[in-house]
């Protein structure tokens, strides 16, 4: 074939057009083979394999089945998990969540609550010697003491929050003797001292409201000064001092007052009379009868 006879046909071949229907089938075999490269990912695959689980009525219920028990399963044993494992976070997650549905009067509680689990957890990884999960579980711990300090003056119940920071301060010191290790001095020093102001202040509260005798009174005026420099576990060792022992809640200050000061009177009269103390509290209850009957006729 010579040149110009060659250059003739490939001028007819240059007008030549693919038909309609070889272009579709062309295009169509291109991007199913893309879609195919893209189904290859395993995300793809389990994407795919569920929606043809789901398609089929008939399945549908015991593939639900199989994926709720095996969540089920997965958040038990997360639960059960230490720092330093893998389903350690989706633990952390759930008692997030859970502390999202409490109030701010409550959530200082639930926290010193989940501090009380982080030193389990420690306690735990302690006693059975995982040395690779103690520095994760010192770390939890002392990010659940600061954690629990944050929001320790929204309490609605101080004297129960001095009650658990107390348990909190005792559980961390026999720990750090089985590692032989200190941890979260600092953190645990500004708890402590939380606690106590918190509770220190609402014992003063409290005294404020109620009938004091002279001796009470200088004793309350020692407390708010301790408070205000600060020392506020010495106004509460004086509190201890002056009325025997601490109430365990606020509503029963006044009663220990109440006590204490009947006790008072009842020495009192011994010391005027000469009486017994029996016969002391007999005279006091008949000269409290017999206000209470000049009160009535007035």
């Amino acid at each position: 074939m010579e040149e110009k006879e060659l250059i003739a046909k490939l001028r007819e071949l240059r007008q030549i057009k693919p038909s309609q229907d070889w272009a579709v089938l062309v295009k169509d075999e291109i991007l199913g083979q893309e879609q195919k490269a893209k189904q290859e990912s395993p995300f793809a695959i389990i994407l795919s394999t569920f929606r043809m689980i789901f398609a089929k009525p008939a399945y549908a219920g015991l593939a639900a089945f199989f994926v709720f028990a095996g969540l089920f399963g997965t958040f038990t044993f997360a639960q059960k998990s230490l720092p330093g494992e893998k389903l350690y976070s989706m633990k952390k997650v759930t008692e997030r969540v859970q502390s999202a549905f409490v109030s701010e009067e409550e959530l200082p509680l639930v926290q010193l609550e989940l501090t009380n689990k982080r030193l389990e957890e420690l306690a735990q990884v302690a006693q059975e010697n995982r040395v690779k999960n103690l520095p994760s579980a010192i770390n939890e711990t002392r990010a659940s003491i600061s954690e629990a300090n944050k929001n320790l003056a929204k309490a609605s119940s101080p004297a129960e929050v001095k009650k658990i920071v107390d348990e909190i301060e005792e559980k961390a010191q026999t720990i750090s003797q089985t590692l032989g290790v200190a941890f979260g001095e600092e953190e645990l020093e500004e708890l402590k001292q939380s606690s106590d102001k918190l509770y220190a202040e609402d014992l003063i509260s409290a005294l404020e409201a109620s009938t004091l005798t002279e001796g009470q009174e200088e004793v309350l005026s020692q407390m708010k000064q301790l408070i205000e420099e600060e020392k506020y576990s010495g106004a509460l060792i004086l509190f201890q001092n002056e009325f025997n022992k601490p109430p365990t809640t606020t509503e029963t200050i006044e009663e220990s007052l109440e006590e204490i000061q009947t006790e008072e009177t009842v020495e009192d009269v011994e010391e005027e009379e000469g009486t017994t103390e029996e016969e002391a509290e007999e005279e006091l209850e008949d000269l409290e009868e017999k206000e209470g009957e000049t009160s009535e006729e007035k």
